[in-house]
């Protein structure tokens, strides 16, 4: 029992020392991606035209919802309580620090994360990352890298979108259930809004984008040639992504207190 908990826990950390150096690997050459030819730069326009452009309905469609929410129930509870102005510290806090960028990471990691994976995988069963490697290619900072950049822009630009449409396109979802003026509520977040609030909002987005990239391609480029392991690394991918992304926001959030 023992020798076998050993081996387990040996394993555990080889693959995560493995991970960190690929990561590691992965920034540096981040570094250097202007130095790359032209089809890295076509890599990273795809990638931001799929994992944002193409995700703006949902995110608009949950932020509104969020916010439609939060604003009706707080219009009407909240003034019963003595303390209207709270309304807004709840919107912000709610939507700006924590759904805004969280909501966002779950739905990239369910969408752009796990096609990562698979696709990379895919690549590796193809033999295609041979075809790179044969003409001098590391198909990790040519395939990664622009990969890596996408998503984390893209991540920080839904981001901004999903604040807007929570805190600004939710009024008017709300306006017709629940009519205020609006330079009361535009007054009112103004006032309660502060830098740190955007801060931690850029951070989350900007730390989320990272980690989703990062364990993507990585399980991507894990695939040893075998058709079935593509589906197992992909749902790999996605978990890892989600508690990765729920750990960052709780150290985030414990750093900026």
């Amino acid at each position: 029992m023992v020798t076998a908990v050993g081996r387990w826990a040996r394993l555990k950390f080889a693959e995560f020392s493995e991970a960190i150096g690929f990561f590691l690997f992965l920034i540096k050459e981040t570094f250097f991606f202007i130095q790359k030819r032209r089809i890295g730069l076509r890599v990273l326009i795809m990638q931001i035209f799929f994992t944002g452009v193409e995700a703006l309905s949902v995110i608009a469609l949950i932020s509104l919802g969020v916010g439609a929410v939060l604003i009706v129930q707080g219009n009407n509870i909240l003034p019963l309580l003595g303390n209207p102005d709270l309304l807004y510290q709840i919107l912000i806090v709610v939507i700006m620090r924590e759904m805004g960028p969280l909501v966002t990471a779950f739905i990239i990691t369910a969408r752009s994360g796990s096609a990562i994976t698979t696709e990379l995988g895919n690549m590796v069963i193809s033999h295609e990352m041979e075809a790179y490697m044969s003409v001098g290619i590391n198909p990790i900072s040519q395939l990664g890298v622009p990969r890596l950049i996408g998503v984390t822009t893209a991540m920080i630009l839904l981001n901004v979108y999903f604040n807007l449409f929570g805190l600004l396109g939710s009024y008017m979802v709300a306006h017709f259930i629940s009519p205020f003026p609006f330079r009361e509520y535009m007054t009112g977040l103004v006032m309660q809004m502060n830098i740190l609030d955007v801060i931690s909002s850029f951070i989350k987005s900007f730390v989320f984008g990272i980690i989703i990239a990062v364990v993507s391609c990585y399980h991507g480029f894990k695939v040893n040639l075998a058709v079935t392991e593509v589906p197992v690394r992909t749902i790999r991918s996605i978990g890892t992504s989600i508690v990765g992304c729920i750990i960052a926001d709780v150290i985030i959030i414990t750093a900026l207190r």
